[in-house]
């Protein structure tokens, strides 16, 4: 009977330091990513280039030598230009990327995760894309002025549909 009780007592005392380990290993150390007088900004964004040749309109004779379960009008081809990224702040480049379009056949999306500490304070973010074949300048450009906060997290994302690059 006093084997049990000690048993008992014993569990207690275990459980209640695990729990107390537990509290302080969640409460306890702080840890920030980032110098608490910074900021950061975080480029983050999926986005499916502009094909790399075009469509073709398929002749009739085409078609018609193609089995029947394949037997479409156009004929495309799979593989995506790459996309040019860059992100500017105060006018100084902080990246310049080419992303090649992921997928064994460069047909799938070419996506980016990039993180930026930055000093707190009010700057000036620019960011531009390029999705097309042209060979100069950009399809997507947006810049503006931001006051960040120290350990602020400020997120530059893109969405063609939404009219380009989106800053929260």
């Amino acid at each position: 009977m006093i084997n049990t009780g000690l048993r008992y007592v014993g569990q207690a005392i275990a459980y209640a330091a695990f729990a107390a380990l537990l509290w302080f290993f969640a409460t306890a150390p702080t840890y920030s990513p980032i110098k608490p007088d910074a900021a950061m900004i975080k480029l983050s964004f999926i986005h499916v280039g502009q094909r790399k040749v075009e469509c073709r309109k398929m002749s009739p004779d085409e078609i018609a030598r193609l089995p029947p379960n394949m037997r479409l009008t156009l004929d495309c081809p799979r593989e995506r230009l790459p996309v040019l990224v860059e992100l500017e702040l105060d006018g100084k480049l902080l990246l310049r990327h080419e992303l090649i379009a992921s997928g064994l056949s460069h047909d799938r999306a070419s996506s980016i995760y990039e993180k930026f500490v930055v000093p707190s304070g009010r700057h000036q973010v620019t960011a531009r894309l390029r999705d097309s074949a042209r060979t100069e300048g950009f399809d997507y450009t947006r810049s503006t002025d931001v006051e960040l906060k120290p350990r602020q997290n400020f997120v530059v994302d893109f969405h063609a549909e939404s009219g380009g690059f989106i800053f929260h």
